[in-house]
């Protein structure tokens, strides 16, 4: 297919990069330490949520500058509706935004609340809801954690056990919430979490009786505790509810359908162009310092030839990828919902994640071991994504649970024999 810009679309993407070259806060810089997150689409020192409550003044300012900046176009939910904060783009307009913004290496901001809970508002809100959550989330201002994984309820999230009880009527009722959740990414910086809950624990199957809440993170009885993983970052952490009272009115879709809910806000998941802007980034600068005069020191004989066609091999699915990312983006265009292309996109991200990893390392040989990134060689770039990559497949649903998506929605195959 032809993905070449229209001339419209041309302009687009030229304005976009007059913007992100003129706005973007110039103290703004990024920290060669940060570890925070491990979204592939994360650009490398930056992570806006971190950012914007730092103790370090000039980035929190920077980061709330960079919010301001793009809240003034409504480019941080660039596809909104204008009246909650949005810029009406189309869905081609904010995949180039999103692309040029990557290649410029600046961060986007609020990304769950922007591109899962306010899609899910639009479609499953109240107008109340609306207006109560969607100009926050566009202007910056409120940052948003998904809540749904429990110890035992992870790839088989239909077995959640955190129970609601709602008590009162549909109106002016609540409920109270008794659970855990874990893996919750960046739950200890948001302000809000939206959160399935169990509210018929008899239900057959039990996909039938889980409930969508929003909860206000600072609501008594919500006790978040990061986890540290592998690299000595707290990416994600774990969140209890102990008699929390959530009002009725904060149910987003009716009670018990909670699951349908939920499973739109997970087809909004990005098309993935972010992620393959990052691998051609990181594949492009393996390439050149390999040819540069210290990189060449790497290459053996013995292996020049093998590590050529691991690194065409990453070029090839690096450009699918790419492509994958275009084909979904474009159906949306053309009025389709969002459906198995996001664990398709999802599935082949996260193995190549792995597989690029493992191209660098075998690039560096025993200098892959590396850690600290002063003095090891290309910023020991490639032993922090081999850490990452470890939870590529497993990241936003396990690679298992994406083969059975893509098999019985896109194949049409059969769940059982």
């Amino acid at each position: 297919m032809n993905w070449a810009d229209t001339p419209e679309q041309a302009a687009f993407r030229e304005e976009v990069r007059a913007f992100v070259r003129d706005r973007f806060p110039r103290a703004y810089a990024p920290d060669p330490e940060a570890e925070q997150s491990l979204e592939p689409e994360d650009v490398w020192g930056y992570n806006w949520p971190v950012d914007r409550l730092c103790d370090d003044p000039a980035r929190r300012d920077g980061a709330r500058a960079w919010a301001a900046a793009l809240a003034g176009r409504g480019w941080i939910a660039p596809h909104w509706p204008a009246e909650y904060g949005g810029a009406g783009l189309s869905v081609l307009e904010e995949f180039i935004l999103q692309e040029e913004m990557m290649r410029a290496r600046v961060p986007t901001v609020n990304g769950i609340g922007a591109f899962l809970l306010g899609p899910t508002l639009l479609e499953h809100g109240t107008d109340e809801q609306r207006a109560a959550h969607l100009p926050p989330i566009a202007r910056g201002e409120v940052t948003w954690a998904q809540g749904f994984s429990e110890p035992g309820a992870g790839s088989d999230l239909a077995s959640l056990r955190t129970r609601a009880v709602r008590e009162g009527d549909e109106a002016t009722g609540t409920y109270t919430v008794d659970g855990q959740k874990v893996w919750t990414s960046l739950g200890q910086y948001a302000d809000w979490l939206f959160v399935l809950v169990r509210t018929d624990p008899g239900a057959s199957p039990p996909h039938r009786g889980i409930t969508f809440l929003l909860v206000d993170a600072a609501s008594p009885g919500v006790t978040i505790r990061p986890i540290t993983d592998l690299r000595g970052a707290a990416p994600f952490c774990e969140i209890f509810f102990e008699g929390v009272r959530v009002p009725a009115a904060n149910r987003v879709g009716e009670e018990n359908r909670g699951w349908y809910v939920a499973m739109t806000a997970l087809s909004f998941e990005r098309a993935g162009i972010g992620a393959t802007v990052k691998y051609e980034q990181a594949l492009s600068e393996l390439v050149g310092y390999l040819r540069s005069d210290e990189g060449r020191g790497f290459l053996r004989d013995d292996t020049r030839a093998a590590l050529r066609q691991e690194i065409a091999r990453r070029h090839t699915e690096i450009r699918v990828q790419y492509n994958l990312a275009r084909y979904t983006v474009s159906r949306q265009a053309a009025g389709a919902v969002p459906g198995y292309e996001a664990s398709v996109n999802q599935l082949f991200g996260a193995e190549l994640h792995q597989r690029l990893a493992s191209t660098g390392a075998s690039a560096f040989g025993r200098n892959a071991q590396l850690w600290q990134r002063r003095d090891a060689p290309l910023g020991a770039v490639f032993t922090h994504m081999s850490r990452d990559s470890v939870a590529s497949t497993f990241l936003g649903g396990a690679a298992e649970i994406q083969r059975d998506v893509i098999a019985t929605r896109g194949l049409n195959l059969p769940r059982s024999r």
